[in-house]
């Protein structure tokens, strides 16, 4: 595959998809339903990702994709496929507060290397190249027109005054212990993948996960910062977090700016 070509459909897909997401944010009211793990899903999810589903498929119809929506799709065994969370943050979105995200990524050989992060109510959207390379695309975020490409980078981080991100509807306790054992200066709060974003762009230094998440709520956001030259690690022992697992389900984890000294869990 032509990772150029990835690249290109990975944003026009993200964006269109954004579109069709904030078309339904709109309206008065849209139902909300429970999937088997007790987390919601609205049609805004589902429209997305048939969206996202059938261009990829028709863009590249060999490729393996994996999607949060299609359980039929979770039983993929392998290292080197697609990955899609149609509307990351669903409870951001139920609750009208913006923080949510369209994500789409590439995984090779157990890691994501390209990927897009297109979050529509807050206008901001990330995106690799096909070397890898994060950039920031500002402007109107037209399907059809690529606008001013930012190049991203991760902050170098003052150990003794740092800047924490942490998730807005699943910050746990283990969580906040885990960021006292740090020097902390400032710390945001952030919905979705957008927390790896505000990594990767220097806006905050950490980014500490002590709770469930699956592949496809990582995957973009991964590459995104990987691509701003930051890591991620698993919490328990700090090697890189890895893609292809059982379930995709991921251990808890650490998204960081290279130069923070990681505490040990």
């Amino acid at each position: 595959m032509n990772k150029q070509e990835i690249c290109s459909v990975f944003r026009k897909l993200a964006i269109e998809a954004g579109g069709k997401i904030m078309e339904i944010y709109s309206r008065d009211d849209f139902e909300v339903k429970s999937k088997s793990d007790d987390s919601p899903v609205t049609i805004a999810d589902e429209t997305a990702d048939a969206h996202i589903f059938a261009g990829l498929r028709a863009a590249f119809p060999d490729a393996a994709i994996v999607t949060e929506e299609q359980s039929d799709t979770h039983s993929f065994k392998g290292n080197t496929f697609f990955i899609v969370d149609p509307l990351d943050g669903t409870k951001e979105f139920v609750h009208r507060r913006g923080d949510f995200t369209v994500n789409i990524a590439l995984v090779e050989e157990g890691m994501p290397t390209l990927g897009v992060v297109y979050a529509p109510a807050k206008q901001r959207l990330f995106i690799t190249d096909e070397n890898g390379k994060s950039f920031e695309e500002l402007g109107d975020h037209d399907p059809n027109t690529v606008g001013e490409m930012k190049p991203m980078a991760v902050s170098k981080p003052d150990e003794s005054a740092l800047i924490v991100v942490a998730s807005k509807s699943h910050l746990t306790q283990e969580t906040k212990d885990y960021i006292a054992k740090y020097n902390v200066a400032d710390s945001a709060s952030a919905g979705s993948s957008l927390k790896f974003c505000l990594v990767a762009t220097g806006e905050a230094d950490i980014y500490p996960r002590v709770g469930r998440t699956m592949e496809w709520d990582t995957a973009a956001g991964q590459a995104v910062l990987q691509g701003a030259g930051g890591e991620v690690v698993r919490y328990d022992n700090h090697q890189p977090l890895t893609y292809g697992k059982p379930i995709f389900e991921n251990p808890y984890f650490i998204a960081f700016a290279p130069g923070i000294t990681l505490q040990e869990a």
